[in-house]
Parts: structure tokens; sequence; C-alpha cells
């Protein structure tokens, strides 16, 4: 019976989506509705393997597998740590990897190092929440803000801001610098636990399918 039901994917959009079909289609899982780049169509099927594709933003794609509208989702570590939604994390695709810092100017390296009360600018709030009160210890306001966070020091809105960092190059033409290392980050595939009690089978097959792959080119 349970192969007749669609197992549903939730990729979040853009470049994530593009690497998970391409890594996709390297175990034989391809969905030709996707590639039509001027479809409007909201929901991807592919009739033969009973598979369905859908595009969210990154912080929906935890909420779709939480709650079961997608048995599979892909998307950042960091969505996963910031969201914290109850979610199987079973796999790191490797692609899409950085960093998650606490960033600023070198000043504020003495803030940090004297775990002074300071200010703390973040579009990740919880994962700046996490790191400053649960691993350094260290009392702090978090202000949440939604764009340019290298903005927080440079107009004294914070001291320190806690961001994901690729390159750094945004960083040094701004006058800040990496001051800790957060956490690592990359693209991983998390699972609903109903799904993955229900499906076991299916999704561990599919699991060890890309892992195979992940370790023919790492």
């Amino acid at each position: 019976m349970s192969e007749e039901r669609y197992l549903t994917f939730a990729l979040g959009k853009g470049r994530l989506a593009s690497k998970t079909l391409e890594l996709f289609e390297q175990i034989g899982i391809t969905c030709e509705e996707m590639k039509d780049k001027n479809s409007r169509k909201l929901i991807f099927v592919n009739e033969e393997l009973k598979l369905r594709f859908f595009l969210a933003k990154g912080p929906d794609v935890p909420t779709y597998v939480e709650y079961g509208a997608a048995d599979i989702g892909v998307v950042g570590r960091d969505t996963i740590l910031e969201e914290n939604r109850n979610v199987y994390e079973v796999l790191d695709l490797g692609f899409g990897k950085c960093r998650m810092c606490v960033c600023g100017p070198a000043s504020a390296k003495e803030l940090l190092l004297h775990h002074e009360r300071i200010r703390v600018a973040s579009k990740y709030p919880n994962i700046a929440k996490d790191y400053f009160y649960n691993k350094k210890h260290q009392t702090v306001d978090i202000i949440k803000l939604n764009g340019s966070v290298e903005l927080g020091p440079l107009v004294e809105l914070s001291d320190v801001i806690v961001d994901i960092v690729e390159t750094g190059s945004t960083l040094r033409e701004n006058g800040l610098e990496v001051l800790e290392d957060v956490c690592p980050l990359s693209a991983r595939m998390i699972v609903n636990p109903v799904s993955m009690q229900m499906e076991t089978e299916r999704i561990k097959k599919l699991v060890n399918q890309i892992r195979s792959k992940l370790e023919e080119q790492f």
C-alpha cells in the first residue's frame, strides 16, 4: 500500500533547490516539470516514481515537514537551528557550506572576553540566544533585524552581530571581522517523524542512495 502513496519533498528556493535537484538526478530521480522556467505550477510530480516536489521559502521548509505537508525537506542548517521544529535531520548534503559567526569591530573582542552585557543584532535571534546563554553563559540583549545586520555595529545599534559568513568580504569592506565561530553550516535533509515510521524503507533507501553518491564525490 505504501508504494502507492506519494513521497513529498519541500525544497528551499534558489541555489539550494537547484543543487538538490542536480544531486537527485545523479541517483535517477528526475522531475521534468520543474525544469520549465516559465511554469507557474506550485507542485511538481513524478508519476512514475510517485514523488511530489514543491519549492518554499527556506524558513518555511521545516514547518511543512513538521506538520507532515512534506515528508522530506532540504534546507540550510541555519534554518533548522533557528526554527527548532520537530523534525529528524538525517543527512548533511555537503553543499552550501558556510558558518555562523559572531562578528564586529576588533574592539568588541574585549567585550566578548570579559562576558560583559552587550547588544547583539541578528536575523537569527534563537541561534544567537542559544550561543550566548547556553554555550558562553553570557547575558546579552538580542535585537532581531531582517536586513543588512552589518549595519548594527556601524550605527551603534549593537556591539556585535551573529550572522552567516561565506567569504567575509562584506565584513572586511565595513571594518568588521569574525570574532568567534558559532557553528558550521551546510544544506541538510530533514524528515517528518511520522513519515519516517510509515515510509521507513523508501526513505532509508533514498537516504542511502544519496549518501553513497556524496561519498563518491567527496
